[in-house]
Parts: C-alpha cells; sequence; structure tokens
C-alpha cells in the first residue's frame, strides 16, 4: 500500500492516521502535502468536536521519509512547517496518541498538537543535528514553549531519543501510559472533551496559544451563546450539559 493519510470521524472525534509502515510511518513529501486540505476539511466539519492524530500500528511517527531529502531539503522542510502550522492552527482541541518512535518531523507533528499522550517504550527524538538541517525557528520556538530552553537545546543539540518518563517530566507528554492502555484512555478523554462548550474550548486554545486581541470577541461571542445558561442548568438538575455554541 503506498504511503497515505486515512481518516474516520465518529462520535464527534475525528481520528488521522500516518500510514507508511514500511519506513516505520515516515512522511513522504506526498504525506506533507496531503495533510493541511485534510485538516481545512476536517475544521469545516461541524461534526467534529476533538481531533486525534495517532499513527498505523506500533510506531507514531519515523519523521521525514530521508529519500526527500535528496531532491531538495528546503523543499520537505517547508512541507513539513506548513503541515505542522496546519495543525498547530486547528480550531478544535487537538491530541497526538504516540506509540513506539515519534522522531524528527513526528515530534514536530506532535509538538504542534494542543496534547500528547503516549505508551510506555514510546521514544522521542529531534534529529536534525544527525542531518546537518538547520531546524525552523517556528518549530524550535513551540518546542522551547513545551519543554523549556535546556530540555530543547538537550533534543536539538545531541539528536538523542528520549523515553517517555522523561518526556513526561520535562513537559512533551502529558499522560504516559501503560503499555495496551493508549487507545482505552485516548476514547475516553476524547469523550470529555467532546462533551465539553466548544466556546470555552475555542476561547481557551487562542488564549493559551498567545492572541491577546480577541477578548471582546470571545467576550461577546460568550454574551450571544447559550452555553453558560445551558451549563449551570445543567449542573442544577444534576444531567449531562448539551452545549450549542457556535448555533
Amino acid at each position: 500500500m503506498q504511503p497515505h493519510l486515512s481518516h474516520v470521524v465518529a462520535d464527534g472525534v475525528a481520528t488521522v492516521v500516518i500510514s507508511h509502515p514500511a519506513r516505520r510511518n515516515a512522511m513522504t513529501n506526498a504525506m506533507w502535502r496531503a495533510l493541511p486540505p485534510l485538516l481545512e476539511a476536517l475544521a469545516a466539519d461541524d461534526a467534529v468536536r476533538v481531533l486525534v492524530l495517532t499513527g498505523e500500528g506500533a510506531t507514531f511517527c519515523a519523521g521525514a521519509d530521508i529519500s526527500g531529502l535528496r531532491d531538495s531539503s528546503e523543499v520537505a522542510q517547508r512541507l513539513a512547517v506548513e503541515a505542522e502550522e496546519a495543525l498547530a492552527a486547528f480550531p478544535r482541541p487537538t491530541l497526538a496518541a504516540v506509540r513506539g518512535h515519534c522522531v524528527g518531523g513526528g515530534t514536530q507533528l506532535a509538538a504542534a498538537c494542543d496534547l500528547r499522550f503516549a505508551e510506555e517504550g514510546a521514544r522521542f527524538g529531534v534529529t536534525p543535528a544527525k542531518l546537518g538541517i538547520v531546524y525552523p525557528s517556528s518549530s524550535t520556538r513551540r518546542l522551547v514553549s513545551l519543554v523549556g530552553p535546556s530540555a530543547a537545546k538537550y533534543l536539538l543539540f545531541s539528536g538523542e531519543l528520549v523515553d517517555g518518563e522523561r518526556a513526561l517530566r520535562t513537559g512533551l507528554v502529558d499522560e504516559l501510559l501503560p503499555a495496551g492502555g493508549l487507545a482505552a484512555r485516548v476514547a475516553a478523554f476524547t469523550r470529555i472533551l467532546a462533551s465539553r462548550s466548544r466556546l470555552t474550548q475555542a476561547a481557551a486554545k487562542e488564549f493559551a496559544d498567545g492572541r491577546t486581541d480577541r477578548d471582546a470577541h470571545w467576550a461577546a461571542a460568550a454574551r450571544r451563546s447559550r452555553d453558560l445558561e445551558e451549563g449551570v442548568a445543567a449542573f442544577l438538575e444534576r444531567r449531562d450539559p448539551s452545549f450549542t455554541w457556535p448555533r
């Protein structure tokens, strides 16, 4: 089977799967190109409340397919950054579900997600120093914002892989699950996310990502929305809320 991205939408959760098992799910240039329009289509689907990015089988993503660097490393890097930025800009919560190796461009994609859950045995690395590549400034800043300058320099200077425990300690991973426990935890947590107010999540995502010019926008959206009314009523009536924003 040719390398590709597949996806399925079920119960408000869009799951995007990186599929290139012959190369441990390495991203080809065609796969990098395919990700932004796929994300745009999923963002336009009102049924999608949460997005999960994962890899086929026992590996998340081994990075960029090195064969693509032979043609033009600049083109390959530009495509990777465009895909990373499209993922970071996705308007709903995103979660990387990581098994096995998450290296190079794989870590780039995982870092662009809002959250990262990993299974024991996962290995993370940022490896441009092994190839003589200048890591993009936007990707470097995103990594620093997650793990801090020292941990980011450790990864970038050495290219060494770190285990899930270290990734958890540095903030690269939000939850580390026992072997075999990732799928159930991701399913349970995404059900929680899909049940919450999209208004709250959308505003919180922008604010957490550094937007400082949208306070008035979100205050107006909150006034127009019935989410607060519904949330309070559901709490008092001891039932699950049914949020309706943006309608």
